[in-house]
């Protein structure tokens, strides 16, 4: 095979640059979609264990809506995170390099992930529910990569003995690669995206912790307690979807599940707020 002439690798890397952050961000975003997409498409993740029916939900479905607000505290919900989405790709970004590009992805992520789970509410289908569970991880795989960034550039190597790690994080192509594979722990065990899934959520929040103590203030530290907490409601009442509506609880028609994604709305706003800080806490200091 004849190597790519100079010339035409020039003129890509002419045109990424045209692109700008916000171009790049939404060209990587929809690559990931693409990629996971096809797969599924595929077939190769038939096998996935995910829940299906409308039984899974304590909110009851209103026969009369249509499929697509059938439940519509679940349904509606996902237009948070759609306008979580453009609120941030709107929002002027934290000087630095990348920074910009940084937030943008985050942005899109977020405003995508609405839309792919409305379509596994209404659908109810497999390769829906699959797609929703495995764009969840590239997700969370942001923060450290974002986090790894931000110590890189300051000269941090990470926890002592986690140089390596810290470095594997800080190439976001290298993390969102590992994170989409990662998802093959599915196939393999019943279990597997849950296992997955919680060693994603450990390794935002030991790197959130890890970037408090080297850039973080009193407004940084605020932001990150509340996104760990909107964490633990993100997961504890999807768990307790179930018992809450048993035990009456939550006033109908809210559920755990629909309370939960407002937890993880909140959780990636006070992401967004903690590595915006961090961000222009560096520059500042960078100037001092």
């Amino acid at each position: 095979m004849e190597p790519v002439p100079r010339g035409v690798l020039g003129m890509l890397r002419g045109r990424w640059a045209m692109l700008g952050p916000g171009g790049r961000a939404f060209l990587q975003v929809l690559l990931l979609c693409g990629l996971c997409v096809s797969a599924l498409g595929s077939g190769l993740m038939d096998r996935v264990h995910t829940e299906l029916g409308y039984g899974h939900y304590a909110e009851r479905r209103v026969a009369w809506l249509p499929r697509f607000l059938a439940m519509p505290c679940n349904c509606l919900v996902n237009l948070g995170y759609m306008g979580l989405g453009a609120y941030w790709l709107r929002r002027e970004a934290a000087p630095g390099p990348g920074q910009a590009y940084r937030q943008a992805v985050f942005a899109w992520m977020a405003l995508v992930y609405g839309p792919v789970q409305w379509v596994r509410l209404s659908s109810q289908a497999q390769r829906a529910a699959a797609l929703d569970q495995w764009l969840t991880l590239p997700i969370f795989a942001w923060v450290p990569a974002w986090v790894a960034e931000l110590l890189r550039s300051r000269g941090q190597r990470g926890p002592r003995g986690w140089a390596w790690a810290w470095a594997w994080a800080s190439s976001p192509l290298l993390t969102q690669a590992a994170s989409v594979c990662s998802y093959g722990l599915a196939l393999v065990h019943r279990r597997g995206f849950e296992l997955a899934l919680g060693a994603h959520i450990a390794a935002a929040v030991v790197s959130g912790l890890a970037a408090q103590s080297a850039l973080g203030g009193r407004a940084s530290r605020r932001h990150l307690v509340l996104a760990i907490a909107s964490c633990c409601g993100f997961v504890g009442l999807k768990l307790l979807e179930q018992p809450l509506a048993a035990w009456g609880l939550l006033p109908a028609p809210l559920s755990g599940h629909s309370c939960s994604k407002v937890c993880d709305i909140l959780q990636f706003h006070h992401s967004f707020c903690f590595l915006d800080l961090l961000a222009r806490e560096k520059e500042a200091r960078r100037h001092r």
